[in-house]
């Protein structure tokens, strides 16, 4: 192999390698709610269920870096306890994730507590899941929650990540102000 051959190895072909450890679901290069796999992020509050809490969904920067804000305040009362900004991936490449470890999400956020939801074929009723929580400092982190640390939510059934039909990124559980910020969501695969 002559140096140009492997120079042209290096710089072309090791990248391609590396974006298969690699599925970004999104990286914020849209101005607006879409994400990388074309849907639309959507704000889902404790309102569906007679909660109040209340909340907001919105592109934004933050330090330089674009994200997804979601901010509100998370209530208790009348039953209530969440707000969530949920991405359907069901009729995307994002549906099937059997072959990854797990979810890496970079976050900034208010010293809080936040979720990670993910829903299947699988999961009927609203208040199921599968979770993992996170904790969102002020400055940007990269958190990497492997998908066997995803715990059932008032269901049964072993995850199945070949079958994924939304993630929700969630506030909930106590009353307190949220503000996180997401700037990427992907998943990972460990070599």
């Amino acid at each position: 192999m002559t140096l140009r051959n492997l120079r042209f190895a290096i710089c072309f072909l090791a990248p391609i390698a590396m974006a298969d450890e690699r599925m970004i679901i999104d990286d914020r290069k849209n101005s607006d709610l879409e994400s990388a796999i074309g849907t639309h992020w959507r704000l889902v509050t404790d309102g569906v269920m007679g909660g109040i809490s209340t909340g907001r969904l919105q592109a934004d920067s933050v330090n330089g870096k674009a994200c997804l804000r979601l901010r509100g305040s998370v209530r208790l009362e009348n039953n209530g306890g969440f707000i969530q900004a949920a991405l359907d991936v069901d009729q995307t490449p994002g549906g099937d994730a059997s072959t990854f470890q797990g979810v890496l999400i970079e976050v900034l956020g208010n010293n809080a507590e936040y979720n990670l939801h993910l829903r299947t074929d699988d999961v009927w009723l609203p208040w199921q899941s599968y979770r993992s929580s996170f904790h969102a400092t002020p400055g940007w982190q990269t958190i990497k929650l492997p998908f066997a640390g995803f715990g059932g939510y008032r269901i049964s059934r072993t995850l199945d990540t070949g079958q994924l039909k939304r993630i929700s990124i969630v506030a909930i559980g106590k009353a307190f102000v949220a503000d996180l910020c997401v700037a990427r969501l992907e998943y990972y695969r460990e070599n």
